[in-house]
């Protein structure tokens, strides 16, 4: 009988953690783990987890708790305090009897007739048993609410980790970036923007060189201000990026010491609670931010004078597709697509107000803006004439400026490449410059005049269009 109750009990044990199971939960395979011990062992959510018994591929993150497995863990640890309950330890020196009573307003174990004395009658006293199953249900749900705060941190830390990678690593061919002509320090190359802010840069000498040459110092004044913001904003995110890292440690190390207190003998959990509850809550104050990697929207003189020249009225037939437009992790997808009769919807979670221009460009240069409000998920741009309509290749067919909203923050993106743009959320008309013969696409934020992103080397096809798209989740 001994032995069948040993290998009972042995298949309520954790394989990781070797303790009774906490919040037991059964993934895919049918292995069961502790939940804090699962979670705690699981990669970032970009790479592919494996169980840690049979290493099979883990497809689901979001599991319930094993009940039963839940209430034989409960049984077997009331079995386990009632033996110690019962045992010569547990009886009071003055009376004799055993300590089954635990007073909360001085965390001690009494004896019957010590709960009822003067010094404690008018304390709150509770069974053992009982105080022991409410305090561990308080670690399960602070737990829960502390795993929360880690996850959002993390995904905090990731969005940190990829926008300052981003503003760091050095474009391919480039050494010094001398066309930009933007004066960076040779030590500090490597760590600034210079995909971006070089990039950048470029399309505003660009539109300054259209000018006359009494701007020079404007143009110089904003490539100052350009390259001032850019050091400004990679020391701020690797400054979040390091409280973010620090503030994982501190959670996970917070969250590691509710399990390992849930692990402890009722009595021994008892005794040693404390203000674990409060010290959980303190270290759940005061979450960093991402930081809002955002340069400032300035206007170059006399830009919208030269667009205007080459303005025409946009005529945009309505059509309705199932489409998105969002991001996911750290990596944009845009997927735009019609509806084909009797073809299965391919995105059928959303849905798209497509439009598109009835005339095609063939040669020269043209102007339009678009109304785009205060919306969020919209994509404007260019699109070549002999594009399939699903299934879309974006690096081929399309030249686009999009918004996509993520959790409560918004990405503006372009695409051929798809790279995101540091830039505020246009507000209202967009416009967007043509030149055939140049091989360019720009997006101008009219309010503001400003340049937001000047596309070059376009591989355009013999006939282009223009194009709008806003999708509703």
């Amino acid at each position: 009988m001994d032995r069948i109750l040993q290998v009972f009990q042995n298949k309520l044990i954790c394989s990781i953690c070797r303790n009774y199971f906490i919040d037991p939960i059964t993934i895919d395979c049918g292995h069961s783990f502790c939940r804090p011990c699962f979670y705690l062992s699981l990669p970032n959510r970009s790479v592919l987890a494996r169980c840690s018994e049979c290493q099979k591929a883990i497809q689901q993150r979001d599991f319930h708790t094993n009940v039963c497995l839940k209430q034989m863990v409960l049984i077997v640890r009331q079995a386990r305090l009632w033996q110690f309950l019962r045992s010569r330890d547990n009886r009071c020196g003055i009376h004799m009897e055993a300590k089954q009573i635990f007073c909360e307003d001085q965390r001690s174990q009494l004896c019957l007739h010590c709960s009822t004395s003067q010094e404690h009658e008018a304390h709150r006293h509770g069974s053992v048993e009982e105080a022991a199953e409410q305090h561990r249900e308080k670690l399960l749900k602070t737990m829960c609410s502390l795993w929360e705060k880690c996850c959002e941190n993390d995904r905090n830390l990731n969005v940190e980790t990829v926008t300052s990678r981003s503003w760091e690593e050095l474009p391919p061919g480039v050494e010094c970036a001398p066309t930009a002509n933007l004066l960076w320090p040779t030590n500090l190359l490597r760590f600034i923007l210079l995909v971006y802010v070089t990039s950048k840069g470029e399309a505003i000498r660009a539109e300054y060189d259209q000018l006359a040459p009494f701007f020079y110092m404007k143009e110089h004044h904003h490539l100052e201000r350009l390259q001032r913001e850019g050091k400004e904003i990679f020391y701020q995110l690797k400054d979040s990026e390091a409280r973010m890292a620090q503030k994982r440690e501190l959670l996970r190390g917070m969250y590691t010491e509710l399990k390992e207190m849930y692990h402890k003998p009722d009595v021994e959990l008892l005794l040693d609670f404390g203000d674990i509850l409060h010290r959980s809550e303190a270290v759940c104050v005061h979450m960093p931010q991402p930081v809002k990697a955002e340069l400032t929207a300035v206007t170059i003189p006399e830009m919208m004078t030269r667009f205007n020249l080459f303005k025409e009225a946009t005529s945009l037939v309505f059509g309705r597709t199932h489409s998105h437009v969002f991001l996911q992790g750290d990596v944009i997808s845009l997927s735009i697509g019609c509806i084909i009769q009797g073809a299965p919807c391919a995105f059928p979670q959303s849905e798209c107000f497509f439009y598109w221009n009835t005339q095609t460009f063939t040669t020269g240069r043209h102007y339009w803006e678009i109304e785009v409000g205060d919306i969020w998920n919209w994509a404007l741009g260019v699109s070549c004439d002999d594009w399939i309509m699903m299934n879309i290749n974006l690096h081929k067919a399309f030249y686009l400026l999009g918004c996509a909203k993520t959790d409560m923050h918004h990405n503006v993106f372009t695409t051929c490449p798809l790279l995101l743009q540091y830039v505020p959320k246009p507000i209202g008309r967009v416009g967007v410059f043509l030149d055939y013969e140049d091989r360019s696409v720009t997006f101008v934020n009219v309010a503001q005049s400003s340049l937001i992103r000047r596309i070059s080397y376009c591989s355009f096809s013999p006939r282009l269009r223009p194009i709008f798209c806003c999708s509703h989740f």
